[in-house]
């Protein structure tokens, strides 16, 4: 059974995920106050439909509380954002992501039930600064204020060790979850595991303790 969502905004913040979702094989209702916008994505959604989201009404009309996930991409209008994210909890759908313009906006998302809030402008902002700052760094997830998953590259300086001699957890406060290697992943490696160059790791910990362990082990 196809999994379904409803998109609700289709800048290109919304727009990339229907994209993506429809590639995925979803069924996907597409929604945006603007004609021209709902147009663009009419002949790739599986539904489109010009609808003012706001009106508790309009949202009954669509069928859209008998989705299992809902996603709120509006853009600029934090107000519509908002009063979108709370007519639907209210409705009953179970899952609802958010995009959130700021940390106000997402506090306020927190407090009126958003299941899952996402800042996908301070987040890309993220991850290109860890980009510039190590070419080490491939890939950053944030879990939490200080918290985050991260991609790096071994390099020649670390090559060779096990994550034994390393000692990681006892000289930096992280831990290695798992190693990329050519075409295979090697989960919850152990301490005996030697590093290749070239190796990723998933390193999850604190950021500050991350970045010192890739500028003292790494640098």
């Amino acid at each position: 059974m196809k999994k379904e969502f409803v998109v609700i905004g289709l800048g290109r913040f919304g727009g990339s995920i229907v994209h993506e979702l429809i590639r995925l094989g979803a069924d996907v209702m597409a929604i945006d106050a603007h004609s021209e916008r709902v147009d663009e994505y009419a002949k790739i959604a599986t539904q489109a439909a010009v609808a003012d989201t706001t009106d508790e009404e309009v949202i009954k009309s669509l069928g859209i509380r008998n989705f299992e996930h809902v996603i709120v991409a509006i853009g600029e209008n934090i107000q519509a954002s908002i009063l979108t994210t709370l007519i639907l909890k209210e409705l009953g759908v179970p899952n609802v992501t958010v995009k959130a313009q700021n940390d106000y906006h997402a506090k306020v998302l927190g407090r009126i039930g958003a299941d899952q809030i996402i800042h996908p402008e301070r987040d890309m902002g993220i991850r290109i600064a860890n980009n510039l700052m190590s070419s080490n760094v491939l890939d950053y997830l944030e879990l939490s204020d200080e918290h985050s998953i991260m991609e790096i590259k071994a390099n020649d300086r670390i090559a060779g060790y096990s994550i034994k001699d390393l000692d990681i957890r006892a000289n930096y406060g992280i831990n290695i979850v798992g190693i990329k290697r050519d075409d295979s992943i090697i989960i919850s490696p152990t301490a005996d595991e030697k590093i290749l160059l070239g190796d990723i790791l998933l390193v999850i910990g604190a950021v500050v303790d991350i970045n010192r362990f890739v500028k003292k082990a790494m640098g």
